[in-house]
């Protein structure tokens, strides 16, 4: 499998501290710079400031995203972040990808590793590279494994090499398993005929449950993508499920639909595509968005801080 992605390349980097991460890291952007291929660094705030004092003079060649802000939605990641850059290039590209770091929540966690599943095949045969950091220090070994199974290539301090449990389509069926709402959430099943009245009243509901604007009308024009999707795609009818958390508000979209193509809602379709942006857009204005899909059923949960 590795040979049929390249010359994509998609190393997970293990490091133990801030000499072994810029050793890593900073090489890494210099010989890309050096070939004159453009890079791009989007890491947590701390060690974005960390490579761009490494990087010196060179730093303005580089583009810096704070990943805290950017991939606060792991399904963010792939088209506002990674898929954005390289889009503007026809070229080898080089990134510095981390979007698993110690604060990561449990419910953020899962939506990570299917996205770095998920980068393999989003990139799979471009001339392009994706490094991501993983502090040994901070990650339990758990979470070292899992960037085993989707990572093709490690590096640490013996070198680079292939990873022998490199499985990127088995994590995705690990950790796309079915959600379970609350037994105290709202609950409204809904058609055609009630898409409008249902907007009007998640977005009254997030209201008295503390979210306010603009982000009560971003989680109603999430919702309104959600339903309309399960109406078109999946199967004509869904249920809503709403439910208030300490510091959030969520909201679930179940159907009958199957959601055919892993990357829906990770990649921009082409502009001559009429619709395909729904979930686009639901991962852009969501902090969150986990995914259940089986054959003839699919579960998309929101999640929108307060």
């Amino acid at each position: 499998m590795v040979d049929a992605l390249r010359p994509f390349r998609h190393p997970a980097l293990f490091y133990r501290g801030d000499t072994e991460y810029l050793d890593g890291v900073i090489p890494y952007l210099l010989e890309g710079l050096d070939r004159g291929e453009p890079a791009a660094v989007a890491v947590p705030g701390r060690n974005l400031l960390l490579i761009e004092k490494a990087l010196e003079n060179r730093a303005a060649e580089v583009r810096l995203i704070d990943m805290q802000r950017a991939g606060r939605n792991p399904g963010a990641i792939l088209p506002s972040v990674l898929h954005a850059f390289a889009g503007e290039h026809d070229g080898p590209v080089r990134i510095v990808g981390e979007p698993i770091w110690a604060g990561r929540t449990d419910s953020e966690y899962p939506a990570c590793v299917v996205h770095e599943a998920l980068i393999n095949n989003a990139f799979a045969g471009r001339d392009l590279a994706v490094l991501c950091p993983y502090d040994v220090g901070a990650l339990p070994p758990p979470v070292l494994a899992d960037a085993e199974r989707t990572h093709p290539e490690l590096w640490g301090l013996a070198g680079p090499f292939i990873s022998a449990r490199f499985d990127p389509d088995g994590v995705r069926a690990d950790f796309t398993r079915p959600l379970e709402a609350p037994p105290g959430a709202v609950e409204r099943g809904f058609d055609l005929g009630q898409l409008a009245s249902l907007r009007g009243f998640a977005e009254i509901w997030a209201a008295r449950h503390g979210l306010r604007r603009p982000r009560r009308d971003d989680f109603a024009l999430a919702i309104a993508e959600l339903t309309t999707n399960s109406v078109l795609y999946g199967g004509g009818t869904g249920v809503l499920r709403l439910w208030a958390e300490p510091f959030e508000v969520v909201a679930e979209v179940s159907d009958d639909g199957t959601i055919a193509e892993p990357l829906a809602g990770r990649i921009p379709p082409s502009a001559k595509t009429l619709g395909g942006r729904g979930l686009l857009l639901v991962n852009r204005l969501a902090d969150l968005v986990r995914t259940h899909w089986v054959p003839g059923r699919t579960t998309t949960r929101i999640h929108f801080t307060r």
